[in-house]
């Protein structure tokens, strides 16, 4: 019997409106084997967004009472809005053989690194600031001001690229995905996940 080799942790960072969530998303409908966390937030359900779906979202008081509890894996605190990661959610996954995707910032990424030293890490870039302005500007959803402080905000966040292991510039979205799907091929690949995996076929050939 094939033992399954746990699965691999991922974090997948960009400023707003480089295009992370539509690259998971046309990721998860190519691969049925790949979950991404769905994160805790206080900040309020945008049009379309469900309840334990795209994030649980919870009060001030409540995010604070699991933090308080040890229950997150790790959690930031984004303009005015606080992000977390159940523990108990992705070490059930990762035990199971699923790849898993963390959507979160790179404060989150710093957290989980200290914990997991072999999670993979990318981040993604928008292909200029023009190009990231206007995606925000179609999405519809938030005002001018509000707009500006993401601009802002994205300058910051992208001077932590450095900190990842790989860098997508999220240009032309099709080779962007195959980019983001190759990784995540590679790294089931490796040396550590292939020799459980096969370990019965290499006793026989090492017979």
């Amino acid at each position: 019997m094939t033992e399954t080799a746990r699965g691999n942790l991922f974090i997948l960072s960009a400023p707003s409106g480089a295009g992370k969530s539509s690259l998971i998303n046309a990721l998860l409908n190519i691969h049925d084997d790949i979950k991404v966390s769905v994160s805790h937030t206080t900040r309020n359900p945008r049009p379309g967004e469900q309840n334990a779906e795209h994030y649980h979202f919870v009060d001030v008081e409540q995010f604070k009472s699991l933090i308080e509890k040890n229950d997150f894996f790790e959690w930031a605190q984004v303009f005015d809005n606080y992000y977390g990661t159940s523990k108990a959610a992705i070490e059930n996954q990762l035990a199971q053989g699923i790849d898993v995707f963390l959507d979160i910032d790179w404060q989150g990424a710093q957290q989980v690194r200290e914990l997991v030293p072999d999670v993979k890490t990318i981040f993604i870039l928008p292909p200029s600031r023009a190009e990231l302005e206007q995606r925000l500007n179609n999405r519809g959803q938030d005002s001018q001001e509000v707009i500006a402080d993401r601009m802002a905000q994205a300058k910051s966040e992208s001077s932590h690229y450095a900190e990842f292991d790989y860098v997508l510039v999220n240009d032309d979205f099709d080779a962007t995905l195959k980019q983001l799907e190759s990784i995540v091929l590679a790294a089931r690949l490796e040396l550590s996940a292939q020799k459980i995996r096969h370990h019965p076929l290499i006793c026989d050939l090492l017979k």
